[in-house]
C-alpha cells in the first residue's frame, strides 16, 4: 500500500517536472533550437499535425533554424504556420528550404521572459506540492482504515517529503539553467 502511494507520488511529481521542461523549451532564448517550433501545427491534407511530422528542423547556426518540408507542396503551409505562431519569427523561403532567423532579444524582453519562466517554475512547484498533499491524504486514509500503523504513516510521509524536496530541486535547477540561457547574449 505505502509503496504504491510513494510510487504514484514520484510518477506524478516527475510528470510535473517534465511538463515544466516542455514549457521552458517553448520560451525562446537568443539561441536557435529545434524545440522552439515543437508546438507549431500545420494543416496537412485537412488535419492539423505538428511541424516535426511534415518537415525536418535543423540548426544552421547559433541564430538560424532551417525547416525542410518533406513534400514540395508543404513549403507554403509550413511558412504560414511559422508566421502565425506566437514566436514573432519571419521565415525566409529559398526553394524547398525555409530559413528562420532568430532576432536578438532586447534586455527588456529578456526580463519579461525571465518573469514568465519564474511563473512556470512556481506552477511546477505548486503541482509537486499538490501531489505531496494528495499522497499524505491517501496515507491518512489508509491509517484511518487501520491498514497501516501511525509509525508506518509517519515514515511514509517523511519519504514523500524527501521526494518532494528532490523534485523541487529539479524544478529550481531547470529554472536556473533557463535563466542563465536567457541572460547570455
Amino acid at each position: 500500500m505505502i509503496e504504491e502511494v510513494k510510487k504514484d507520488a514520484a510518477d506524478r511529481m516527475q510528470k510535473s517536472v517534465a511538463a515544466l521542461e516542455q514549457e521552458l523549451a517553448k520560451v525562446r532564448t537568443g539561441r536557435a533550437h529545434p524545440s522552439l517550433l515543437d508546438h507549431i501545427t500545420v494543416s496537412y491534407y485537412g488535419s492539423e499535425v505538428p511541424l516535426s511530422q511534415v518537415a525536418n528542423i535543423n540548426v544552421e547556426d547559433g541564430r538560424t533554424l532551417t525547416v525542410t518540408p518533406w513534400e514540395r507542396n508543404m513549403v507554403q503551409p509550413v511558412e504560414k504556420a511559422i508566421l502565425k505562431s506566437d514566436l514573432g519569427l519571419n521565415p525566409n523561403t529559398a526553394g524547398t528550404v525555409i530559413r528562420v532567423p532568430l532576432p536578438a532579444l532586447t534586455e527588456e524582453r529578456r526580463k519579461d521572459l525571465i518573469r514568465v519562466v519564474r511563473g512556470e517554475a512556481e506552477q511546477a512547484r505548486v503541482a509537486v506540492r499538490n501531489v505531496r498533499r494528495d499522497a499524505n491524504s491517501s496515507l491518512k486514509e489508509l491509517m484511518k482504515e487501520k491498514m497501516i500503523s501511525e509509525d508506518e504513516a509517519h515514515r511514509a510521509e517523511e519519504a514523500i517529503q524527501v521526494l518532494t524536496d528532490k523534485y523541487i530541486k529539479e524544478v529550481d535547477a531547470s529554472l536556473e539553467k533557463k535563466e542563465t540561457d536567457l541572460m547570455s547574449i
